[in-house]
């Protein structure tokens, strides 16, 4: 058997964001969202997930974000410096606080922006909330692999619209092993933010609304599911 679920990265980073992840979700195939808690549109994206149960809302952990500029990467802003353990653990515990004090429960999964928790300190940091909240982690849970294949940049933050076209994702939905896969996305509407990630967003909405896209899903056999509804987790 094939799972996949399909997660909005950036859910409150900017009432555009919010609006296209809910029209990916209601209109096409995402069935989660990862919650940037520091934004004001944090509010107006926590109302929606209270309002609509079936999509799973998770903690989208914010330490900071990197452009490459120049041949290096350089950081944008920085919430606190990834290289002080005790700064991070705070700033991790306070997100997840006001995650808890938006959306009115824990978070159904865990990732971060810029996939910072992958190295430490916050990987052990995000790891130990992991094990103390019983969610997966991406990157770090063997029961969900993760899939970064859907996403209109190169690794320098050079576009690359192709990997976000219709082609690619049948192409990426084809080769789905068995199991469950998160399938990452960061659908938007109305360009309203300064990001280096913000054209793309989109032509995603687009994509994944596309009614095309649901029929291959179901031709291949593939199941959608969300965080919140993992096979065997009831």
């Amino acid at each position: 058997m094939r799972y996949l679920i399909v997660n909005a990265d950036d859910f409150g980073l900017s009432p555009g964001v919010n609006e296209g992840i809910a029209r990916s979700h209601e209109q096409g195939v995402v069935t989660s969202a990862s919650l940037l808690v520091r934004y004001s549109g944090a509010v107006e994206a926590a109302a929606y997930g209270r309002a609509h149960p079936e999509l799973s809302l998770g903690l989208h952990l914010d330490l900071g974000e990197w452009v490459h500029r120049r041949g290096k990467w350089q950081a944008l802003y920085e919430v606190v410096p990834s290289d002080d353990r005790a700064a991070v653990a705070r700033e991790a515990r306070q997100q997840l606080a006001r995650f808890r004090d938006l959306v009115g429960e824990d978070p159904t999964h865990i990732d971060s922006h810029q996939h910072v928790h992958r190295d430490e300190p916050a990987r052990s940091v995000v790891s130990t909330i992991g094990l103390e909240l019983e969610v997966p982690i991406r990157h770090l849970s063997g029961r969900v692999r993760y899939c970064g294949d859907y996403y209109g940049q190169t690794g320098k933050g050079e576009p690359y619209h192709e990997a976000i076209s219709m082609d690619a994702l049948l192409r990426v939905l084809a080769a789905l092993p068995e199991g469950v896969t998160e399938l990452a996305c960061h659908p938007g509407l109305r360009e309203d933010l300064e990001t280096m990630y913000r054209v793309e967003r989109v032509q995603e909405v687009s994509v994944l609304c596309d009614p095309a896209i649901r029929t291959a899903i179901a031709r291949m056999g593939i199941h959608l599911c969300s965080f919140r509804a993992l096979p065997g987790s009831g």
